[in-house]
């Protein structure tokens, strides 16, 4: 979905989901994959999934196969959208750029010393 949303709140969770993403980005990872690498809960992570995959970022699936045979839950796989990974990439050097400038602005280190 080129053109697709770059407006999202990058907060440092979705930083985190995004980069994980970004590691292998045509390598498509399930959710307990995600939390595991990222370091987050699957509480956390899952709202920004559903997020990024409105906005265009992320593509899902559900693998076809039968529980009951494999023995657990039916795994939903999350990629980057190839057409995306340019404005993903804009947007994580842009809250890099937000956290350095932060870093150098006068006053903000070393208060009261």
């Amino acid at each position: 979905m080129p053109g697709a949303r770059s407006n999202l709140r990058m907060t440092l969770p979705t930083q985190l989901v995004l980069r994980t993403l970004l590691e292998e980005p045509s390598r498509e990872m399930y959710g307990l994959e995600i939390c595991a690498v990222a370091g987050l809960p699957s509480g956390t992570i899952h709202p920004i999934l559903a997020r990024l995959e409105q906005a265009g970022w992320v593509r899902s699936h559900w693998e076809n196969v039968d529980p009951r045979a494999e023995g657990r839950p039916r795994r939903r796989y999350y990629r980057l959208d190839p057409n995306n990974i340019a404005a993903v990439q804009a947007a994580l050097a842009r809250a890099d750029a937000a956290v350095a400038r932060l870093r150098l602005r006068p006053g903000l280190a070393g208060r009261g010393q």
